[in-house]
């Protein structure tokens, strides 16, 4: 246990918290969950179970009617054929992703993530006894993995490939073309599996990701575009972002049978089925009325224009515009060794974090969490008068901040 570190984005959410609780004007944008309220007619679905005695143990996968809305899901919003015993229902998406690599890993296995990334993955395959094998992807190719650096990384140990678009922490989205690349060299390792994470895949801005059956937006799946991966492919997906259902704890995974009964045979044997009502409300999320996604993700993108233009030109940060997700990657390599205005030398992006919340009363995350240092990553799942205020006060800091003395 002395290798995994404690999640970063929680303890900084924490932290805020704290400094509230005390008194202090704390504005956070730490925290990866949609501020937005459960869609109504999801709570009402919880509600009617529960009044229908629904509260009793389920298939370990899940219930076989919650497991049929995600395939009809699937089927018509990405066009992909599941069985319901090629789905498994989680508590939440980190379990879909710790089942499997627990499942599949064995010591020495290689995990390959291009970073940034979300701070978990690395964790989850050294608590699985895996490797994670971190690809450094910088701003030039958008933080993508590019068809090079991936045929440069790839072993007869690896094992899985995380691709995550919309990205955690940078909203990068690959385009379908990017993915057809990736795939190619795929193609030479039949050996690499893919965990394709797709937790944001909604949330993504601009004409060109309106791809939907019905126009709306969706990042595109590889799956899509390389469907005969489709026998080593993991999707993981769920409720918690595009539906506002974090606490919840609803993911899902669709992949090969045989995977899918390896992860079910270690959920047996851990935590057994998720929430009975949960499953209950995530079937209404997923077939029910959808509109609640598309105004969720329109204010999303609102915020965003929000977020990058007013820091646009700010001295000693930049930024590239995401395409998902609900978040701002900032460079802070122009801030880095110079001191605050307070005297605080900020010499890394945790220097940054930790100046920002004590001194200007904002909440971020370092880069380092994800694998990238020299940035900071803002949520922008708040209101838009608390993101006004907060990059009123990110600007305020950057430019009262000073050269450190020779």
């Amino acid at each position: 246990m002395g290798r995994i570190q404690p999640s970063q984005t929680i303890a900084m959410s924490q932290k805020a918290r704290a400094l509230q609780s005390a008194g202090a004007d704390v504005i956070s944008l730490s925290a990866g969950e949609p501020d937005f309220p459960t869609p109504r007619h999801v709570c009402d679905a919880a509600i009617e179970a529960i009044r229908a005695g629904d509260t009793k143990y389920t298939d370990i996968a899940g219930t076989r009617s919650t497991r049929a809305v995600l395939a009809q899901w699937l089927k018509n919003l990405r066009g992909l054929d599941y069985g319901l015993d090629e789905i498994i229902i989680c508590t939440g998406g980190k379990q879909v992703i710790y089942n499997a690599m627990t499942a599949t890993l064995n010591a020495g296995d290689e995990v390959i993530i291009p970073a940034p990334a979300w701070v978990s993955y690395p964790d989850i395959a050294l608590l699985s006894g895996g490797k994670p094998v971190v690809v450094p992807c910088a701003p030039s190719t958008g933080y993508k993995l590019t068809p090079q650096a991936l045929e440069a990384t790839v072993t007869p140990r690896s094992k899985w490939l995380v691709l995550n678009s919309p990205s955690n922490p940078t909203g990068a989205v690959y385009s379908a073309g990017e993915l057809r690349a990736l795939a190619d060299v795929l193609a030479r390792h039949p050996q690499l599996w893919i965990m394709s994470d797709d937790i944001y895949g909604q949330l993504a801005y601009g004409p060109q990701w309106r791809t939907g059956p019905q126009g709306q937006a969706l990042a595109p799946n590889i799956l899509q575009v390389a469907p005969e991966l489709k026998n080593r492919t993991l999707i993981v997906d769920g409720a918690s972002k595009a539906y506002a259902m974090t606490g919840w704890r609803m993911g899902f995974g669709a992949g090969p049978q045989a995977l899918i009964k390896a992860m079910v045979k270690l959920q047996g044997q851990s935590t057994s089925n998720s929430c009975s009502i949960a499953q209950a409300a995530a079937k209404a999320a997923f077939e029910g009325p959808q509109n609640c996604v598309a105004d969720m993700a329109a204010a999303y993108e609102k915020r965003r224009d929000l977020v990058v233009a007013s820091l646009e030109g700010v001295p000693g940060l930049a930024c590239l515009l995401p395409e998902g997700a609900f978040y701002v990657f900032l460079s802070v390599g122009g801030m880095l060794g110079q001191k605050s205005s307070q005297g605080r030398p900020l010499n890394t992006d945790h220097d940054v974090a930790e100046a920002l919340l004590e001194e200007a009363g904002v909440a971020t995350v370092p880069g380092s969490a994800f694998m990238a240092p020299g940035h900071i990553r803002l949520s922008y799942a708040t209101s838009d008068e608390n993101l006004r205020q907060a990059c009123a006060r990110i600007k305020a800091f950057c430019q009262a901040a000073q050269p450190m003395k020779a």
